[in-house]
C-alpha cells in the first residue's frame, strides 16, 4: 500500500500555468488519501507549491534538503519534518527510505537527475516501487522516445521505457492512491 509518495519536480514553476495546477491538485490529493508527501523541502517553484497545498488540505508533507540548497530553495516552513542533509547523495537516499512510491512532474536537470537514479536504481532491483511520470501536454513524451532511442540502438533493454509510467492525470494517479481511511 502506498502510505508516501516521493515527489521529483521543478524549482522553478515553468511558462505553462498546468504545471502549477497539476502541482497544487497532486499535493491536495494526496492530502485527501492521508498520503504523506515526500519532496526536496524548497519553497519554491513546483516544489514549494505542491507542498502548500498538501498541507492547506490537511496533508503531511516531509521536506529533505541539503544544507547549502536552504537559501536558493528557500526552505519550506510548516513541514512536519524537514530534514536538513550534507549532500544531494543523502538527500535521494532518504527521500528514497521515507517513501513507498515516485512520482515525477516538470523539472529541470535535477529533476532528470532524481528520476534517472530512480529509475537506475529499480533497473538494478535495489528498488520495486512505482514511478510515474504526470506533465500536462506530452510533457515527459520527448524522455520516453529518448529511452526508446537507447534500447533501438542496443545500448539499453528494448523496453527501457517500463521502469516508469506516463500518468494520463491525477484521476490515474488516484486509482494507485488508498482512499483515506
Amino acid at each position: 500500500m502506498i502510505r508516501s509518495l516521493l515527489l521529483f519536480c521543478g524549482s522553478r514553476p515553468g511558462h505553462d500555468p498546468g504545471h502549477a495546477d497539476i502541482a497544487a491538485r497532486l499535493g491536495t490529493l494526496c492530502a485527501e488519501r492521508g498520503v504523506t508527501l515526500v519532496y526536496g523541502g524548497g519553497a519554491v517553484g513546483l516544489m514549494g507549491i505542491a507542498a502548500r497545498a498538501c498541507m492547506a488540505a490537511g496533508g503531511t508533507v516531509i521536506g529533505v534538503i541539503p544544507r547549502l540548497l536552504m537559501r536558493a530553495e528557500v526552505a519550506q516552513d510548516g513541514l512536519a519534518a524537514m530534514h536538513v542533509v550534507e549532500t544531494l547523495h543523502e538527500r535521494k537516499a532518504l527521500m528514497h527510505a521515507l517513501s513507498d512510491a515516485i512520482i515525477a512532474l516538470p523539472g529541470s536537470i535535477g529533476t532528470l537527475d532524481e528520476l534517472f537514479e530512480s529509475m537506475t536504481w529499480r533497473e538494478l532491483g535495489i528498488h520495486d516501487k512505482p514511478i510515474w511520470l504526470l506533465g500536462p501536454n506530452g510533457y515527459w513524451a520527448p524522455l520516453l522516445a529518448l529511452l526508446g532511442h537507447l534500447g533501438d540502438e542496443g545500448f539499453a533493454p528494448p523496453d527501457l521505457e517500463r521502469l516508469a509510467t506516463p500518468l494520463a492525470g491525477l484521476a490515474e494517479l488516484a486509482e494507485w492512491l488508498p482512499p483515506r481511511s
